[in-house]
C-alpha cells in the first residue's frame, strides 16, 4: 500500500474513533465519564486535522515534545 493510502486509512480510523467516543459519551450517564469521552474525542479530532494539513506528516508520531515549548540549541 502506498504511503497516501496509509495515511488515509489512518486518518479514517482515526474519525471513527472519534465517532464512537463521541456516541459514547451521548451514552455515558456519568457526568465526569462524559466530560472524559468528549474530551478524548476532541483531541483525537484535533489530532486528525493537525495530520491532514500537513502535507508528508500524516502517520507521524511525535517525538515525546507535547506541550512542550521548542527553543533553540545554545
Amino acid at each position: 500500500m502506498s504511503v497516501a493510502g496509509e495515511s488515509g486509512n489512518r486518518a479514517q480510523q482515526m474519525r471513527q474513533k472519534v465517532q464512537q467516543l463521541n456516541e459514547a459519551a451521548e451514552r455515558a450517564t456519568d457526568p465526569q465519564e462524559r466530560q472524559k469521552l468528549q474530551e478524548q474525542a476532541r483531541r483525537l479530532q484535533e489530532q486528525t486535522q493537525r495530520q491532514s494539513q500537513t502535507p508528508g506528516n500524516a502517520g507521524t508520531r511525535s517525538q515525546g515534545t507535547r506541550g512542550q515549548k521548542q527553543y533553540p540549541p545554545d
